[in-house]
């Protein structure tokens, strides 16, 4: 899948709350890379449908990180691939009128994130290292490697 870390200019990362049953999680924008579409085509799609920004390609930086995820949802069992690209925006104006019918059905609303929130909070937050890493990631310039987190 294709994953985007969208940051404001508080340096906020956008995160959606999404449940199946009774757990909660949190996680980033972004979602499955169609037939044909390159996990780029498939950040820009997922950013666009998810949150209704259209930013330009250029403004897609990496991918910055992989992660290896196995997982169930929606009763199938996954084990995915994701690349996660780091996006920036000076809007914090979310528009998800372009979500699926099983986002609407499976995710509770959005929040904007700082690194100290996800390092202090108790809920399941997806990669469990966004806390950590989002910090070194927006102080310095992508070194143009890939690198993998959890």
């Amino acid at each position: 899948s294709a994953r985007i870390l969208l940051v404001d200019g508080d340096g906020r990362v956008l995160l959606f709350n999404g449940h199946e049953g009774e757990r909660s999680y949190w996680f980033t924008v972004g979602g499955g890379v169609e037939p044909g579409e390159d996990i780029r085509t498939a950040a820009r799609r997922e950013l666009r449908e998810e949150t209704g920004l259209d930013l330009p390609d250029s403004r897609l930086v990496g991918p910055v990180w992989r992660r290896r995820a196995v997982f169930s949802f929606d009763g199938r069992s996954y084990d995915a691939e994701e690349w996660f690209f780091l996006a920036t925006t000076s809007s914090t104006d979310i528009d998800t009128t372009g979500f699926t019918l099983i986002e609407l059905d499976t995710i509770d609303g959005y929040r904007w994130w700082t690194a100290a929130d996800l390092r202090a909070t108790s809920d399941d937050v997806f990669p469990v290292q966004l806390g950590e890493l989002l910090p070194d990631l927006l102080e310095s310039e992508w070194d143009g490697e890939t690198r993998s987190v959890r």
